[in-house]
């Protein structure tokens, strides 16, 4: 099952609190990844796992030590791979025009289908479509898809500046390159990352190698991997379990009683 229903809390705006997880490929590792799609935004989830920590939620003492973090994702990125394949260009033939839900289907990844709405707004910027009657075909465009790229690195050399002292007081050319970084952790190499790179002229090994290390960093604390805790943490937790067994247990009844003296006190409100 990739895809489940989930209530997320109170939400600003006129949402119902209820948003859907879906388990989708990366689009550039390929791998498992959980996405949170709600109010027609969708967010790529990650957990942060830390040993032996507990954390209070209102009246409630939650005993796993998991932190979840939803950043916003352009969904152009999660579907770019899947429109360049779905076109089925074959060298200078341009590919085939394709209807959404055709385009959406993939074996083993029904959450796609939830996106068609998402897709049918955001696509359009990137894909060359023709309507006949009642219908729209898409076909992804290489020249609207660079352009938006090139567009995005532009956003992002302008807002890098302001987030942190210290991109303001690095050169231009290096905040480019930074830009061109953090888009790549959602592009593939061949062709998107390498044609930026051939474009502004900066050094593709360079742009892969950041791109690896925050990939790397990102998949390993994702939900849907499976792997939330790093290997280093792995392993010091391995050392440290057999002499901290004890103390962990009386942690672990300290907070049972914790959270059953919230539970009596909320009953006699």
């Amino acid at each position: 099952m990739d895809e489940s229903r989930v209530l997320i809390g109170p939400t600003s705006g006129s949402g119902d609190g209820v948003g859907r997880l879906l388990s989708l490929p990366h689009p550039k590792s390929g791998k498992k990844t959980c996405y949170l799609l709600n109010n027609g935004m969708l967010q790529e989830l990650h957990c942060f796992k830390q040993p032996y920590t507990s954390w209070f939620l209102g009246d409630y003492v939650s005993q796993d030590g998991s932190l979840y973090s939803a950043t916003p994702v352009d969904p152009v990125f999660v579907l770019l791979p899947i429109f360049e394949e779905a076109r089925m260009k074959k060298g200078d033939d341009l590919g085939k025009f394709r209807q959404l839900d055709e385009i959406l289907f993939i074996q083993n990844y029904s959450g796609y289908h939830h996106l068609i709405p998402i897709a049918h707004d955001s696509m359009q910027l990137v894909c060359e479509i023709k309507e006949i009657g009642s219908s729209k075909f898409f076909r992804l465009d290489d020249s609207k898809a660079f352009a938006w790229l090139l567009c995005k690195v532009s956003q992002l050399k302008q807002a890098l500046p302001s987030l942190d002292k210290n991109y303001a007081a690095q050169d231009e050319n290096n905040t480019l390159a930074d830009a061109v970084a953090i888009l790549g952790e959602y592009l593939k190499d061949e062709p998107w990352l390498k044609l930026l790179c051939n474009h502004l002229q900066l050094n593709l090994p360079e742009a892969t190698k950041k791109v690896s290390n925050a990939e790397t960093s990102l998949t390993e604390n994702n939900p849907a991997s499976g792997n939330f805790m790093p290997e280093k943490d792995k392993s010091d937790s391995k050392t440290k379990r057999t002499s901290q067994r004890g103390k962990k247990a009386k942690v672990e009844t300290e907070s049972q009683n914790i959270r059953e003296m919230f539970t009596r006190a909320s009953r006699r409100r």
